[in-house]
């Protein structure tokens, strides 16, 4: 395979191997997350459910996230990052698939909870690959365009809600989101484990005790991010995600239905106007690694989340001003979309932070936790509504996005940091 860690070489083939499955991994990840909350009309009306249970269900599957976030975690830990990339594919893809069997809130929500699972999963681990297999110069940038496939997956999620589904039904629209599983064909086929990853696992061998070790070592990953040497970095990154993944959720769980119901856009102007907030998102999240690997991580993340809080404001408190003039509101549109850039920083960031014995479990969890946290968002936006709309709910967000900006700087600036391996007791440079 060659050196894949040698930070004096540009990123080979094998690398783009790597960026361009994890990539893919996410778009459909994120694409099978948010197809829900393009579906929830018709979903609505053939089972017969309320806004509030609407909600559930989707607070329902990001907490389900936290949890596979910090299952795959565990086990791309053990079992290496290329393995556990497809089992979680396969689980979301499954999932997906399976919502569009469900005849009752309780089957639909079994349904979203297995997508939720391998959703969470996905995220960290893909990550985590391109983390411990890219150089420390390029590595924002690639780590960074990983999250394009996010706003891809929600302009996918936009074409099949907004124009397939009025002609095939919701229904088939799950059905065919089973076509991401293909990918694990290519992975199993032509990517390689992760260098840093097989490094440890060879010392371990070399160590003679391999089996109890890796067994006694595997089993408190998770303990080890809340003892003294890794705690208070552990919180304080848990923080800024909880403050992020808000800005995010209270943006677009109900995004859609706000455009269609308060501002009384057809469902064909919503879906442009959303596609419009991802076409800022895609150039956010592309543009994010350059200014991170140039100005430093903190610069980057208070600068793109500022523009994330102004966008917001502009299209809930403001509405009123700017609601004259269409170009304003699709300046603001993008402004959203750009400001999610920050996104883009979480695996350069943790893979800066955390070892390789941990950094799997510590990304998965940290991102995932906060994101089970947004099981209250839906349910939060659906009750403020009842009092100050959509809009009142969803201007929320700017809040977080503007605590997200400032709560980075109680980070270290890990900027051209190399990552690094813990084996037992002692430290390598990998």
């Amino acid at each position: 395979m060659g050196k894949l860690l040698s930070e004096a070489e540009k990123p080979t083939v094998q690398h783009y191997k790597i960026l361009f499955m994890s990539w893919g991994g996410w778009v459909f990840d994120f694409y099978d997350l948010i197809l829900y909350t393009f579906l929830m009309i018709p979903i609505k009306e053939e089972l017969n459910l309320t806004n509030t249970e609407l909600s559930f269900l989707l607070g329902a599957s990001l907490a389900a996230t936290a949890i596979g976030g910090v299952i795959f975690g565990f086990l791309s830990d053990i079992y290496g990052r290329k393995k556990v990339l497809m089992w979680t594919i396969f689980t979301y893809s499954l999932g997906t698939f399976l919502c569009g069997l469900a005849n009752s809130l309780y089957v639909l929500l079994i349904f979203r909870i297995i997508t939720g699972l391998g959703v969470g999963g996905e995220w960290g681990t893909g990550q985590t690959y391109i983390g411990e297999t890219f150089p420390p110069k390029v590595r924002g940038r690639f780590g960074a365009f990983m999250q394009t496939g996010a706003p891809i997956g929600i302009a996918l999620a936009s074409v099949v809600g907004g124009y397939v589904a009025p002609l095939i039904g919701w229904r088939f629209c799950f059905f065919i989101s089973v076509l991401p599983a293909l990918l694990i064909l290519f992975i199993r086929r032509h990517l390689p484990e992760s260098d840093l990853w097989e490094e440890r696992k060879k010392i371990l061998e070399e160590s003679g005790s391999i089996l109890e070790v890796s067994k006694n070592e595997y089993k408190n990953n998770f303990i080890i991010l809340f003892s003294s040497q890794y705690r208070k970095l552990f919180i304080i990154c848990l923080v800024l995600a909880i403050f992020d993944m808000s800005a995010y959720w209270f943006t677009y769980s109900w995004m859609p239905e706000y455009l269609h119901t308060e501002r009384h856009f057809s469902l064909t102007k919503s879906t442009l106007f959303m596609l419009v907030t991802q076409t800022g998102g895609f150039l956010g999240y592309a543009s994010f690694g350059f200014i991170a690997d140039r100005l430093g991580r903190r610069p980057a993340y208070t600068i793109y989340s500022f523009i994330m809080a102004i966008g917001l404001l502009m299209i809930t408190t403001f509405w009123s001003i700017i609601c004259q003039y269409h170009y304003l509101i699709l300046v603001f549109m993008f402004m959203i979309g750009l400001g999610t850039g920050m996104f883009g920083g979480y695996g350069p960031l943790f893979s800066e932070l955390f070892p390789t014995k941990i950094r799997s479990t510590a990304m998965g969890s940290a991102f995932n936790l906060a994101r089970g946290v947004q099981f209250f968002t839906p349910v939060v936006i659906a009750w403020i509504a009842k009092s100050y709309g959509l809009g009142g709910g969803i201007s929320l967000a700017a809040f977080f996005a503007i605590l997200t900006g400032l709560w980075i700087w109680t980070l270290p600036e890990t900027k051209g940091k190399k990552t690094y391996s813990i084996v037992i007791c002692f430290y390598y440079e990998l």
